[in-house]
């Protein structure tokens, strides 16, 4: 039976996620009492089933968890329709104003500076990825520059929450963060109706209440960084660890997109989706109880025989990639055109101003299976990255 939290399966969960696989397409599981689907066809159809939802329960005493409450009872990602259908509807509406259109020249920019400050040996992730998912997510958002320095910590502590093994240390650092950035974002709110920007802030205060405007923009913050920090940072690692696939990319830039794809695939930034049943529902051979949960293992899906080819193989030309990285179904990722975007950029970008990239040390693993990321990755270039002629930070 998996441990969620043991140190040797959050190194490396694929051997023990193929045996669950193997071992059948949907099996209980006792300590987390909930159904696990493993397999590409069960992980898509509990993704895609609108019989089994998100069905928001705030967390008990209420009077302790209500700053985690008020942002989760009041986003997209916990809801059905008819409310996630108009929270969704008035998100998406910001974010097709052209928001991520316009960001494009930044983020090259941004990420070409990046590299340049860096240096020859760097953190993959403190150095680049991180401030700029934090630079782009917030430029889309409209947080101020001097009040940036606080997305990525809020985000942090209240991520942790997500995973199996939190401690209440945890939990307290959540709730703090929960209250902190609700605050912040409340003030910040109030100042783009008063005087609107373009930016998805102002555009989304005409069209949510305050309680919802504030966690539709957490969620896309949270979700937003994470989900580019902790995908380039587990991709570039896969693509290191494979020199041949390095030097067919290097020899190649019309696999970029591909190779970006594969990424996510190969060791996808979220590991877990939990659903709800709404009545017995039918998935693989198992019969869902209404009120039960079952999991999406979405790592385990992305490396299933019946769909990929090779699966423990890192291809940058894999085609076709029907991972489930981003999800599937009524909550699919908005957001995945922007982390692609970012995805894709960088990469390119860490390709142009590191042509001799590699691992300086063993890369720092996060303690967490929902959210797999690294803590660090330390890399050196041969030579020393030089800012492009016209680059700016």
């Amino acid at each position: 039976m998996i441990d969620f939290g043991d140190a040797g399966f959050i190194r490396d969960p694929y051997p023990a996620l193929a045996r669950l696989r193997d071992a059948g397409p949907v099996l209980w599981h006792e300590p987390t009492g909930r159904w696990l689907a493993a397999s590409h066809a069960t992980a898509g159809a509990v993704l895609r089933d609108r019989r089994l939802g998100r069905f928001w329960t705030d967390r008990e005493p209420a009077s302790v968890y209500e700053p985690f409450n008020l942002l989760h009872r009041n986003q997209m990602m916990e809801n059905e329709p008819p409310v996630h259908t108009r929270l969704r509807s008035s998100v998406a509406a910001a974010f097709n104003r052209g928001h991520v259109a316009r960001l494009q020249p930044a983020i090259a920019s941004s990420v070409a500076a990046l590299l340049a400050e860096a240096g020859s040996s760097f953190d993959l992730l403190a150095d680049v990825a991180e401030p700029l998912a934090v630079e782009v997510i917030a430029e889309l958002l409209g947080v101020p520059p001097e009040d940036r320095r606080w997305l990525r910590p809020w985000s942090a502590a209240i991520i942790r929450m997500y995973e199996v093994t939190r401690t209440p240390a945890d939990e307290a650092a959540a709730l703090d963060a929960s209250r902190e950035f609700a605050d912040y974002l409340r003030v910040l709110a109030a100042r783009r109706e008063a005087e609107p920007q373009d930016d998805m802030i102002s555009h989304m205060a005409g069209l949510l209440a305050s309680d919802e405007l504030v966690a539709s923009a957490i969620l896309l913050l949270n979700a937003g960084h994470e989900a580019s920090v902790n995908a380039f940072g587990g991709g570039v690692v896969a693509l290191l660890r494979h020199p041949a696939e390095l030097a067919r990319l290097r020899a190649d830039r019309s696999l970029i997109d591909s190779a970006a794809e594969e990424m996510i695939r190969y060791d996808p930034p979220l590991h877990m989706f939990i659903r709800t049943a709404a009545a017995d529902v039918r998935v693989g051979d198992v019969t869902i109880p209404a009120g039960a949960e079952v999991a999406a293992l979405l790592g385990a899906a992305n490396r299933d025989p019946l769909v990929f080819a090779e699966p423990d193989r890192f291809d940058v030309a894999r085609t076709p990639n029907p991972h489930l990285g981003f999800g599937a179904g009524l909550h699919f990722c908005l957001g995945a055109p922007l982390a692609r975007l970012e995805l894709r950029s960088a990469l390119s970008a860490l390709l142009d101003h590191a042509p001799e990239l590699s691992l300086e040390q063993e890369p720092v693993q996060r303690p967490t299976f929902v959210l797999r990321a690294y803590e660090a990755v330390r890399v050196t270039a041969a030579r020393p990255i030089r800012l492009p002629s016209g680059s700016s930070k």
